[in-house]
């Protein structure tokens, strides 16, 4: 989440924190400004991942079948045209996935495995 958020943003934690450097006198003064910003990021991030599950919860319990399978809809779908267009790039002939692709599979399998069977085993241990 932290990387979404600074993706978001857009450098702006960089041109916050160089004017908190400009303002600044002492090293002290720095570190504690950036700290202080740092936690109020920290708390935006909270809210928002409690924001997003209040609004996950709200869409299960609608009798809409829509509202209730949309996440699961669209994460087939650009799976589905994300492995076919890996698959087909450039493979007449010879079948080769392209070096780009690799890494992106990579960071999808473990971030599914890693969802699933962490969030799998924290269930059940919270059940028990």
């Amino acid at each position: 989440m932290k990387k979404l958020l600074s993706l978001i943003t857009g450098g702006l934690i960089k041109d916050v924190g160089g004017v908190i450097d400009s303002l600044t006198t002492t090293e002290e003064e720095r570190l504690e400004a950036k700290q202080k910003l740092q936690e109020l990021l920290e708390k935006a991030d909270q809210d928002a991942q409690s924001q997003i599950t209040e609004h996950w919860k709200l869409d299960m319990q609608s009798d809409s079948f829509l509202s209730k399978n949309i996440r699961p809809l669209v994460l087939i779908y650009l799976t589905f045209i994300f492995t076919a267009l890996s698959f087909f790039d450039g493979n007449i002939g010879g079948f080769q996935v392209a070096e780009e692709y690799i890494p992106i599979f990579q960071s999808l399998l473990i971030t599914v495995y890693g969802a699933y069977f962490v969030g799998r085993t924290w269930e059940k241990s919270k059940k028990q």
